[in-house]
């Protein structure tokens, strides 16, 4: 399974939404609030694009040399239509000060120097240390998750429904007490398997692990077509 660092690394770099709390500025709109890009540096900061005008950086501006607090706030939730759509949130705290002449005229750069990080997802909740954040690595599937989640949705419903005869006894389980079979909706994809919600009267999760983690999109092409292949015989 992924670590909790790469899990954490991996939605900081990803595209879900995420607002930066600063206090003092609660009444903000979170528009104001929301990052236009979001980068980790060499030494695990986190550096967050503004307007120049944004709350967030007028607030850095006047701390000056006081330390100002901040959390950066992550929501992950699943590009596919399914019941209880947030897959995951994470927490990224420490201390914002601007960083100028590292973004275009009008915007800003601000730095977020990393104190404390927590995630609670679809692994579970777990604290994260600051090295081993600034030491992971990004998933090398979240760049193709959305696209390839929502055409597995829309075009493959028929062979995410057979990845039930991979589950052994528990497939008996699954069945509704009118006899069918919840419908398999496909929820999270990473370098190590396949997650699938199963939508019934009893719902669950499934876990699908490929035979080795993947590197690429080429691998987890190959990786999904031999855990089909293993569904249909």
């Amino acid at each position: 399974m992924p670590s909790a660092a790469e899990r954490t690394r991996t939605l900081v770099q990803s595209t879900c939404s995420a607002v930066l709390l600063v206090p003092g500025i609660e009444g903000t709109r979170p528009d104001q609030l929301t990052p236009q890009a979001r980068v980790v540096g060499p030494d695990g900061e986190v550096f967050l694009l503004f307007r120049a005008d944004s709350p967030a950086v007028r607030a850095a501006t006047h701390a000056q040399d006081d330390e100002l607090s901040a959390v950066l706030e992550i929501t992950d939730v699943a590009p596919v239509s399914v019941p209880h759509r947030i897959r995951g949130r994470a927490w990224v705290s420490g201390w914002l000060t601007c960083a100028p002449g590292l973004a275009e005229p009008g915007f800003m750069m601000l730095r977020l120097e990393v104190g404390e990080i927590a995630v609670d997802d679809l692994w579970g909740a777990s604290d994260v240390e600051p090295e081993e954040f600034a030491r992971a690595a990004v998933d090398p599937v979240t760049a193709h998750e959305t696209e390839l989640l929502q055409h597995l949705h829309s075009a493959h419903g028929e062979q995410l429904q057979e990845l039930c005869r991979l589950l052994g006894d528990r497939a008996q389980d699954t069945v509704g007490a009118d006899g069918r079979q919840p419908r398999a909706v496909p929820l999270a994809l990473d370098r190590f398997g396949l997650r699938v919600r199963f939508v019934g009267e009893r719902s669950f999760d499934a876990r699908f692990d490929f035979p080795e983690p993947v590197r690429d999109i080429t691998e987890l092409r190959r990786a999904m077509h031999i855990l089909f292949e293993a569904a249909a015989h």
